[in-house]
């Protein structure tokens, strides 16, 4: 009981009973510095600034320039910027937030705050309360898919957020794990939307012919090339063939007996073990104990965003295991080189 435990415990755990309720706030000031551009600012004037130059560069009213010493400080906090000797400049995780940046995170930042996704987080408790499959559809009367179809400003966010997304798996993804590819004839990139993943594979990979499957109106006047091809379909219905499926960040926003039911027409689609033929699935697995606590925070995180925007969710390794098991495929290799995220290697 709170009153049995000593003072200092206590406080402590007010603190911490703070913190995740006010967590917020965090996403918040990230969003307000993102749409001020203030690492944008801080970059393009080549050294560190004093809070009074920000204010005088920074789109902001007079009277508000006093408050922004108390952005500074939580951005600060955050691990967004740096501030020594009263001056400001970039962190790491700043330098994705620069418009110039290849791998910016920007449209990543603007998905996760955006509001529609903040009101299906709000009716979480209501949610458990009933038989609606997603708070998303309590909030707003239809899926999160026919939403994104139907709304071209959401659709344009949620497609450029996960093209954004694969840039930064990209650099890795064909510097570092190019062995993945290596021997493959053709590939499927399921739900690969504007074919970013694909298009970097194509390009490391002269030889191997890539189409992008993804529904009709996401790949609509998409243009490919020489050996990148957009066809558009039901991967629940039927997956064009190939030596090899790629699924990136796709299995997690289905249940397991969605996700069994799109590895069987993967595996439809490819050859057998013998002749070459495999899964590529880049996700997340869960309780890994080779991951730090930020890493883990991060997948808890997105484990609640699947459940709540399309009842899915991540994995640990039991759980994918028993998945492929369920859709007859023999054996698998996970491979924890993407952050947050693993390859894992799927043989028919």
């Amino acid at each position: 009981m709170a009153h049995e435990m000593q003072s200092s415990e206590v406080l402590k755990a007010h603190t911490h009973v703070w913190n995740h309720h006010l967590s917020a706030i965090n996403s918040a000031a990230l969003t307000c510095a993102v749409k001020l551009g203030i690492a944008d600012v801080i970059n393009s004037h080549g050294k560190p600034m004093t809070i009074s130059e920000l204010v005088a560069r920074l789109p902001i009213h007079p009277t508000k320039g006093r408050h922004l010493q108390q952005l500074m400080r939580i951005l600060v906090h955050s691990g967004f910027f740096i501030h020594q000797e009263e001056r400001f400049s970039l962190a790491p995780a700043s330098w994705l937030l620069l418009n110039d940046e290849p791998l910016s995170a920007k449209s990543f930042t603007h998905l996760k705050i955006y509001p529609h996704i903040a009101k299906s987080l709000d009716l979480l408790s209501d949610w458990f309360q009933n038989e609606v499959p997603t708070t998303f559809e309590m909030a707003f009367g239809t899926t999160f898919w026919n939403y994104a179809a139907n709304n071209q400003r959401f659709g344009a966010i949620f497609n450029e957020a996960m093209a954004c997304d694969s840039r930064l798996i990209n650099k890795v993804l064909i510097s570092e794990c190019k062995h993945v590819f290596e021997g493959l004839t053709s590939l499927v990139d399921i739900a690969g939307g504007t074919g970013t993943v694909a298009r970097a594979i194509s390009n490391a990979f002269p030889d191997l012919k890539c189409i992008v499957f993804d529904q009709h109106h996401v790949i609509a006047n998409l243009e490919g090339s020489q050996n990148l091809e957009f066809v558009g379909g039901d991967m629940f219905e039927a997956i064009p063939s190939a030596n090899a499926i790629l699924l990136k960040w796709i299995l997690h926003d289905w249940n397991d007996e969605q996700s069994v039911k799109i590895l069987k027409k993967c595996k439809e689609a490819i050859p057998s073990k013998e002749q070459g033929g495999k899964l590529i699935i880049i996700d997340m697995v869960m309780e890994n104990q080779h991951q730090d606590h930020e890493s883990a925070a991060t997948q808890h995180l997105f484990d609640i965003v699947m459940m709540v925007l399309f009842a899915g969710k991540e994995r640990n390794e039991k759980e994918w295991a028993q998945l492929f098991s369920d859709a007859g495929l023999s054996s698998y290799k996970i491979t924890p080189s993407l952050g947050t995220k693993s390859i894992i290697e799927v043989y028919p």
